[in-house]
């Protein structure tokens, strides 16, 4: 089952600190949440333009503790036993982080999890970078972006079957 995803994050050279995160799966459920252990404080100019502004209100129960977010996060991305996640990002490299530190360092996360998110921006480089979808106008709401990251992939993915079936035809 493929998860796209996106997170907010607060970062300083050595500290990745999750703010948001948000999975989107191709079955249609979408995974949500913002951490209340971040520091506001610590976030740079960036992130204190582009993402504080989008979160929700305080009192959204989308705001949860790390360990909430990670416990309902493992029931999204392994609903049955039968699911096997594949992630999905772009440049995903700091989102792979922010995901697996909820689980602590990476020898703690569970082992029904992938120890590697596939690049989107890599995958898009390797099919003859197809046009994509516009970046919608909330931007840097993880949900947003993780949603944004579907769509892209959909468009890599439709531009290569048709790249496909026109070689196959001898095209």
């Amino acid at each position: 089952m493929r998860y796209f995803y996106d997170s907010e994050f607060i970062e300083d050279g050595t500290v990745i600190d999750l703010v948001s995160i948000a999975v989107v799966c191709e079955d249609g459920r979408e995974f949500y949440a913002v951490s209340t252990e971040f520091d506001p404080e610590k976030a740079g100019p960036f992130v204190r333009r582009n993402v504080l502004p989008k979160l929700p209100a305080p009192s959204s129960p989308l705001w949860r503790s790390r360990q909430r977010i990670r416990d309902d996060l493992y029931k999204f991305l392994v609903p049955r036993p039968s699911v096997e996640p594949e992630l999905w990002a772009w440049v995903g490299a700091y989102d792979h982080v922010a995901l697996c530190q909820l689980w602590g360092s990476m020898v703690d996360l569970p082992n029904t999890l992938p120890r590697y998110t596939n690049e989107l921006r890599q995958h898009w480089d390797q099919h003859g970078r197809p046009p994509l979808p516009p970046v919608p106008k909330d931007a840097h709401d993880a949900l947003a972006d993780a949603r944004h990251n579907l769509a892209k992939f959909e468009a890599i993915e439709a531009h290569r079957l048709r790249r496909h079936s026109a070689t196959s035809a001898g095209l």
